[in-house]
């Protein structure tokens, strides 16, 4: 079972908390716990064995704990995405191979793609791939994409390579829940075309960033983050060679870290238990 809290700090919580799970029989396995003292602001997720209420577990906490408190108890183990696409494959072609072999921590519901030509490798794996082409109004294609993607009712959208820009009305739909790739060490390089603007730059570093998407273009709370070394003899094109692969990476990395109840989100920031 899986317990995660947040809330407001003060002394004694762990002592609060360890009681409460003894009472109930229940064995804490792992114990993981952060204190953003600027914000007063606790954090913690922990592993237990043993069987009790659950309902009643959670209501036992939230008598002790400081009120407001954000618990979730024995979250869903293997969650569900529908991944969003638009024509790069490399991210879509990692996530589909971890579902395929059980090993990505979720099941992909289905594919949405704004262009046709990735309809064939989700046809290869047995997963519904939508064609949802971008209208000039850009409100028409995002209630076609919001009424499909309610209609399967996921825990997260992953956006692997998904290259429009979402509206703030579209965001709020899925507050939290919306998980994008960006290439680039962000804040380096927002926007479009990050490695031509590094390139140009004539910088030492690339790297990827994976956050929740918010309002703010490429300034959502950040999950994960990777570099790798360039140098003077790397084009462009290399550059972006280079980057797909940290990208897939580091997508991974953070769709394992979010699926396994490990990341906490407050305000702009994010907590991560590795």
């Amino acid at each position: 079972m899986i317990i995660i809290i947040q809330c407001k700090d003060r002394v004694g919580l762990v002592a609060d908390i360890s009681a409460i799970l003894s009472e109930a029989g229940l064995n804490i396995i792992s114990m993981r716990e952060h204190v953003d003292k600027a914000g007063e602001r606790f954090f913690m997720r922990l592993e237990v064995d043993g069987t009790t209420d659950e309902v009643a577990l959670e209501k036992s906490m939230e008598q002790v704990l400081p009120e407001g408190a954000l618990i979730h108890v024995n979250p869903v183990p293997d969650k569900k995405i529908v991944v969003m696409v638009t024509r790069e494959y490399h991210c879509l072609a990692d996530i589909l191979i971890r579902n395929s072999f059980g090993t990505l921590g979720a099941e992909v519901l289905c594919v949405i793609g704004n262009h046709s030509i990735l309809q064939k490798i989700c046809e290869r794996f047995d997963i519904p791939f939508y064609l949802i082409p971008y209208h000039e109004e850009k409100a028409v294609s995002e209630r076609e994409i919001i009424h499909k993607i309610n209609s399967y009712n996921p825990d997260f959208i992953v956006l692997a390579k998904f290259m429009r820009i979402l509206s703030p009305a579209f965001v709020a739909s899925f507050p939290n829940k919306v998980i994008n790739i960006h290439h680039s060490f962000l804040p380096a390089f927002a926007g479009a075309n990050p490695y031509r603007q590094a390139f140009e730059r004539g910088v030492k570093l690339i790297g990827a960033t994976a956050h929740f998407v918010t309002d703010e273009l490429d300034e959502g709370p950040i999950i994960a983050q990777q570099i790798i070394p360039v140098n003077h003899s790397f084009t462009a094109a290399d550059m972006v060679k280079s980057g797909k692969e940290i990208e897939t990476a580091v997508l991974a990395k953070a769709l394992r870290l979010v699926l396994n109840d490990r990341v906490f989100v407050y305000q702009n920031k994010t907590v991560v238990f590795e």
